[in-house]
């Protein structure tokens, strides 16, 4: 305690109301007292509820104070000790923006004050804001810049809404915190970032962009908000690809639960299962979520003229890879076959969205709700992508189907099918979408920019490419996909049967001097905003080759059915 008390964060915004909003932020000591003080000459104070995170780390991996290689301080998952505070402030007036900064204080009574910041109640409907619509942010080599040209292109934004995969290690606290290479998420979105990015020789230094101290954050999950099979040994990437599903820890406890749990405890039956397949506990423990929907990972909220509805959609990545070395989508590893404590059970769903399922049925409450129809724009986001160029749309979304074969010389394999006639997002939830007026539907996960529009006048847009990029599969370029399956997987194009819609101002070329309808590039990185006042969608872009360059506005619609 000899030395100064500091922020682990700046203070950020969470779940604006009429005449309320949320300010949320972290520390590595418990404390004593936190407080927000806010209005004029910040005369007003609110303490904070304080919570510790509880499966926050370090390991091997984490790039965190003096740790620039692997292992050099952590060998193996070591806790992390870190404390979140939110204080809930109240009687703020629509549409007055006002002053607020947050204090911590610590055991020995030393305090520690943030910057001066300022917020506001949510919006009423017909006040015009500005929206920044993002994703796959991953601690990627782009992911500064990016935010960074945000406010330097349109200024201060009234919200984030960002699609998932916000970090890439949930649980390693230095992704979202302050990894020493200059890239974690909250320094990236609070302007106190350092990362260096190279090109062409030439070195320059991003910051991020002052963002959401001033505008509040919703997010969806994506797959890299969930981690696997829980281990205290394990590495922390080890723990995160060894997802299992729900049923199949289940099936494992059955076979082992007279040794587990002799006395029948069903909060440790709860507890084993839930630890041997997958959670998204630091993500629900880092922000702030409405009672509505399942209270966490799928909710609704109105923000002035728009209700978003937030669904958690979203599998488990695994490699297209054939090899009989790969636990991937459509395979399990040779050496696994006889070890199905090992095995990955291809691209299982995390959450069900499919006709009848409870994620279905609150949606469907939603879409019939007063708040939902009287909203002026609709906007559904979620992860996965149900229309996209990119490689993450294949195979088709639904629960893998395991099939047994026998190779050339005798050999039991296990692969995986997905029977397109049963993808979940296009048989069920587009449906219901469509029927009930929904004009954006907004997701991520491919790491590129494309949209598409559906005969009955739903948008589609994917703008993820933050900060790297996987490719787009458009023309001769081809998706790693088995051709020997009873399934048939698109190598090229939209899967579902949309054609991409070029970018309507400055789209790129290719060596034909045709208009590309995606943007793909580890070089160039893209944002997008919405503007509610005339309900219009700006994409743009920054050549992270040239520094000194301009921000290019490539594409913009407008939100409407017809």
């Amino acid at each position: 305690m000899a030395f100064p008390p500091q922020l682990l964060s700046d203070p950020f915004l969470q779940l604006p109301e009429d005449n309320a909003i949320r300010v949320v932020w972290f520390t590595e000591f418990p404390g004593s007292t936190h407080s927000v003080s806010y209005g004029e000459n910040l005369t007003h104070t609110v303490g904070a509820t304080t919570t510790k995170l509880s499966r926050t780390r370090e390991d091997a991996r984490s790039r965190v104070g003096n740790q620039t290689q692997d292992s050099q301080i952590y060998s193996q998952p070591t806790p992390r000790q870190i404390w979140r505070h939110e204080a809930k402030l109240l009687d703020l007036q629509p549409g007055k923006r006002i002053p607020y900064r947050v204090t911590s204080t610590r055991e020995d009574g030393r305090s520690v004050s943030s910057d001066i910041f300022s917020l506001t109640a949510a919006p009423t409907p017909g006040t015009p804001t500005k929206i920044l619509l993002t994703s796959d942010h991953q601690l990627m080599p782009m992911t500064a810049a990016n935010l960074q040209k945000v406010v330097e292109t349109v200024g201060r934004v009234d919200a984030v809404f960002l699609a998932g995969d916000l970090v890439n290690i949930p649980d390693r606290a230095s992704e979202w915190f302050d990894d020493n290479r200059g890239g974690a998420f909250f320094p990236n979105l609070q302007g106190r970032g350092h990362y260096q990015l190279e090109k062409n020789n030439t070195k320059t230094l991003y910051k991020g962009g002052k963002i959401i101290q001033y505008a509040p954050l919703f997010t969806a999950a994506g797959n890299h908000e969930v981690m696997g099979r829980f281990s205290e040994t394990k590495s922390l990437n080890e723990q995160f690809d060894n997802s299992f599903p729900r049923e199949i820890a289940a099936e494992f406890y059955r076979e082992q639960a007279e040794q587990l749990n002799p006395k029948g405890d069903l909060a440790f039956r709860d507890r084993w299962i839930f630890d041997n397949s997958f959670n998204t506990e630091t993500y629900r423990e880092i922000f702030s979520f409405p009672e509505t929907g399942n209270g966490e990972n799928y909710y609704a909220v109105t923000f002035g003229d728009i209700r978003l509805v937030v669904l958690y959609i979203t599998n488990m990545w695994r490699s297209p890879r054939l090899s009989a070395n790969t636990k991937g989508r459509y395979r399990e590893r040779e050496q696994d076959l006889d070890k199905p404590e090992n095995w990955g059970h291809g691209q299982h769903l995390f959450e069900p969205i499919h006709k009848g399922s409870p994620q279905y049925r609150w949606l469907q409450t939603e879409l019939d709700s007063d708040a939902f129809k009287q909203a002026k724009y609709k906007i559904v986001m979620f992860h996965h992508p149900p229309h996209s160029l990119g490689g993450n749309v294949v195979p088709p979304y639904t629960d893998p189907v395991r099939r047994f074969d026998t190779d050339a010389i005798g050999r039991i394999t296990v692969r995986y099918e997905y029977p397109r006639e049963k993808d979940y997002l296009i048989r069920d939830l587009m449906p219901l979408l469509e029927t009930a007026g929904v004009q954006l539907v907004f997701f991520g996960h491919s790491h590129l920019w494309n949209r598409f529009k559906s005969p009955g006048g739903i948008h589609f847009l994917e703008s993820s490419n933050v900060g790297n990029s996987y490719g787009a599969y458009w023309g001769e370029q081809r998706r790693e996909v088995p051709d020997n399956y009873r399934e048939d997987y698109a190598a090229t194009g939209d899967p579902n049967g949309l054609e991409p819609i070029a970018p309507t101002i400055a789209p790129l070329l290719d060596e034909r001097g045709q208009a590309q309808p995606y943007i793909a590039s580890n070089d160039l990185t893209v944002f997008s905003i919405l503007e509610t006042d005339k309900g219009v969608v700006r994409s743009y872009y920054f050549d992270t080759r040239e520094p000194e360059s301009e921000v290019v506005k490539f594409d913009e619609f407008k939100l409407g059915r017809f």
